[in-house]
């Protein structure tokens, strides 16, 4: 059974800084590309970060989160540093068998999503 599944949310004041993982079971997904996706309330899903062969960004980003990744744990990872309240979300991470995808309807797994929540 392939799973994705989200840790590392919760409450921050803004300024602060969180570290959202994602653990991967069921099969490697070393030659996926990985994202992380957020929602807010009321919003649409957004694309947040890819990494694939490449790296790639939403826009509103602005040098303030990182996304990386272990293949050997299976992990992927998102640093998100300089937290505004317009972070506030919920956090998903997926798996896209295309490569460097940053299109959410290409990607085929998804995790349950952690709640961010940045206070001003």
């Amino acid at each position: 059974q392939v799973q994705l599944v989200e840790s590392g949310g919760g409450w921050v004041q803004t300024g602060d800084s969180l570290r959202l993982s994602c653990a991967a079971s069921g099969r490697s997904f070393s030659s996926d590309t990985m994202g992380w996706f957020r929602q807010a309330p009321g919003k649409e899903r957004e694309f947040v970060a890819a990494i694939g062969r490449f790296i790639y960004y939403g826009n509103f980003v602005k040098g303030r989160f990182t996304i990386s990744r272990d293949n050997a744990k299976n992990t992927l990872y998102l640093q998100m540093n300089s937290l505004k309240p317009e972070d506030t979300a919920v956090y998903y991470c997926a798996a896209s068998p295309r490569r460097d995808s940053t299109l959410r309807e290409e990607y085929d797994y998804w995790g349950q999503g952690t709640q961010v929540t940045v206070s001003s």
